[in-house]
């Protein structure tokens, strides 16, 4: 099954490239793993006047399906995705940043969030990936994404 997205950009924002020991069944299972994960970073409010706040960013991954559509992609949907998989070739997959913050009652309030496409392309132990800004604005840079996927790939190994 193909599981390249037929609209990707022809020029992405960014791109890596790096020495890549595993097969694209391992990458896979990291993306995986990162659906659902969490953390807080400093940003410009929602309320538009620039005042630095401390905010939630969720992770939500989603995987090509048949090169229309995106599926979820979790440890849930893991084993049914993983089927299809070649051990090298290209893989595209879209990650949603979800933010909010607390306002002074506690209460979580969720604001415009990020959505990303990612290209990852394994060949001869090299991966590449191409990532692309889709939706939202970019509170959260196309390296940091990056960053992410590789913090997550050495943490795993």
């Amino acid at each position: 099954m193909k599981r390249t997205f037929h609209l990707y950009p022809q020029n992405p924002e960014f791109e890596i490239k790096f020495r890549f020991e595993e097969y694209l069944p391992f990458l896979v299972k990291i993306m995986a793993g990162m659906d659902g994960q969490s953390g807080e970073f400093i940003t410009d409010g929602p309320d538009r006047k620039a005042t630095p706040i401390t905010a939630k960013r969720s992770i939500g991954i989603e995987i090509t399906d048949k090169s229309v559509d995106f599926v979820p992609l979790n440890k849930n949907t893991l084993n049914e995705v993983l089927m299809d998989v070649s051990h090298e070739g290209t893989i595209d997959f879209k990650v949603f940043l979800r933010y909010s913050v607390l306002d002074s009652n506690y209460n979580r309030i969720a604001f415009k969030g990020d959505t990303y496409l990612v290209r990852t392309n394994l060949e001869g132990g090299i991966l590449k990936m191409n990532i692309h800004l889709t939706d939202g604005n970019g509170r959260t840079d196309c390296e940091r994404i990056a960053d992410t996927i590789v913090e997550e790939i050495k943490r795993n190994a």
